[in-house]
């Protein structure tokens, strides 16, 4: 699968080729485009209209500065600040806990790091944190009297920005790893305590000649998670 192309794809090719991108090259995005992608993406649907998503673009000098906060902070709080929801459940059973801990060791040793190298592990999980070097980044929040569906709509939006990312030759990174640091991202952006921090969104341009972007998550077999009935 051809998954670094920058023609106009079509949804399913949008599809195809998006993956977690994790390494950018330092070449900043027209703010129309950026514009283009949120203004097209609120049309996601949202059930009874609500809309409940909130959404923060960021990019030039106050992003700089804000990853120059955070790396900081880094060195004393390698796990950051703590999250204002749980990012995964607490007692994540099988399949999902295998699903998780199979991807972290594939994407480690894609890069040639090795699962007993600590540094390194910790290294690769802190450029999180600078975005992954990407020159734009969106942050979502939602309202705390909101519920898992209204969560549910903000991830539609989120999709629809990553699938529009691509169909102008951009990439992008959906980062719920930024939630550890909420209490520092609603400063920077002054979010309310009424909501809470959900992600962030990386997008940019993929660095092509990075291996960790030749990385492919696997998904599992159709007839482990699909059931048709009356086919």
């Amino acid at each position: 699968m051809t998954r670094l192309t920058s023609k106009s794809p079509s949804v399913s090719d949008a599809l195809n080729t998006r993956f977690s991108c994790r390494a950018f090259l330092d070449k900043p995005v027209p703010s129309a485009d950026i514009n283009a992608i949120i203004e097209t993406a609120i049309r996601a649907p949202s059930g009874g209209n609500l809309q409940p998503w909130h959404v923060w673009a960021v990019q030039g000098a106050p992003l700089k500065s804000f990853v120059d906060d955070i790396q900081k902070k880094l060195p004393n709080a390698p796990v950051g600040e703590g999250a204002e929801y749980e990012i995964y459940p607490p007692k994540l059973k099988d399949p999902y806990r295998t699903r998780r801990d199979s991807l972290g060791a594939a994407l480690y040793d894609s890069i040639g790091i090795a699962r007993a190298d600590k540094i390194g592990r910790m290294q690769q999980f802190a450029n999180n944190f600078r975005f992954f070097n990407a020159p734009c980044a969106l942050f979502f929040a939602v309202d705390k009297n909101m519920q898992e569906g209204q969560w549910s709509d903000t991830g539609m939006l989120i999709q629809s920005m990553m699938l529009l990312a691509r169909e102008r030759g951009l990439h992008t990174c959906p980062q719920e790893a930024w939630a550890i640091w909420s209490p520092s991202v609603k400063k920077f952006l002054d979010i309310p305590d009424t909501m809470t921090f959900f992600c962030a969104l990386a997008i940019g341009y993929a660095d092509t000649d990075a291996k960790i972007n030749a990385f492919e998550s696997p998904r599992a077999p159709l007839n482990e998670i699909v059931k048709y009935v009356g086919f």
